[in-house]
């Protein structure tokens, strides 16, 4: 028989030998080859080309708002924009309906439905107002966001359970609106005109004054007379007045 021949174990125990330089850490790359870091931008969102809208409101006023300052604003083209959102009447209503998220709705309370439905409107007016004239947007704007909803749900809800008719309460809710956000608007206006640390009601109240005071008593006697009163009276002061005209005319309207 022939033998068989026996192929000897390599030396290693069968073992690869190593690379020369596996022992080598990772070295840095020279300098003409390392890339420069830009900014982290966040990813591009309808939330964050929101937040960017709000910020160019808050700055410049309601015409500064544009598809392209927003997207300068997050440093990239209007086109990617577009993706998010339809176009600038669209971005207006997603940002009008973010800031009402900040309007606080109570349980409703029969016993206290008057009191209730004032805080709401009252902390419309302060959100609207704290955004530069974002009330100009919420003049024409149909309540069909998320939080506008919210609002007129609770709104509804608080005049439903003080008895309110239901006619009266659906329309109401159109009237509130425009009330606010008209004087909101107005005083919006009045700020673009005073100079920088003038209290614009004041200035208009001033104004008028000077414009009463300079009219002839006998062509317009009642004017004249009521003047102190025309111009009494903080812009706060005014619009809680005018809510509660409103608020008492409807605890007036017959029950069904």
């Amino acid at each position: 028989m022939a033998k068989t021949s026996r192929t000897e174990p390599p030396a290693n125990g069968g073992r690869q030998p190593e690379s020369a330089g596996a022992d080598v850490p990772d070295l840095p790359a020279p300098p003409w080859r390392r890339r420069r870091a830009g900014p982290v931008r966040p990813p591009l969102s309808r939330d964050t080309i929101v937040a960017a809208a709000l910020a160019v409101l808050d700055a410049g006023g309601l015409e500064a708002v544009s598809m392209r300052r927003v997207a300068d604003r997050l440093q990239t083209g209007p086109a990617s924009l577009y993706v998010h959102v339809s176009g600038k009447e669209e971005l207006l209503e997603l940002v009008l309906d973010h800031v009402l998220g900040e309007v606080r709705i109570p349980a409703p309370d029969p016993a206290r439905w008057q009191e209730q439905l004032k805080h709401v409107v009252m902390d419309f007016r302060r959100v609207l107002a704290s955004h530069n004239d974002l009330g100009r947007a919420a003049l024409a704007a149909i309540p069909s966001g998320p939080n506008a909803l919210r609002i007129s749900e609770g709104l509804l809800a608080v005049m439903r359970g003080g008895g309110v008719p239901e006619q009266a309460s659906a329309w109401v809710l159109d009237v509130l609106q425009l009330y606010i956000s008209a004087d909101v608007f107005e005083a919006a206006l009045y700020l673009s005109r005073a100079e920088e640390g003038d209290n614009p009601m004041a200035m208009a109240q001033a104004y008028l004054g000077e414009v009463i005071a300079a009219l002839p008593p006998e062509r317009f006697p009642t004017l004249v007379a009521l003047m102190p009163h025309l111009i009494s009276g903080d812009r706060e002061a005014r619009i809680e007045f005018g809510l509660d005209v409103f608020i008492r005319g409807l605890a007036g309207i017959p029950r069904p």
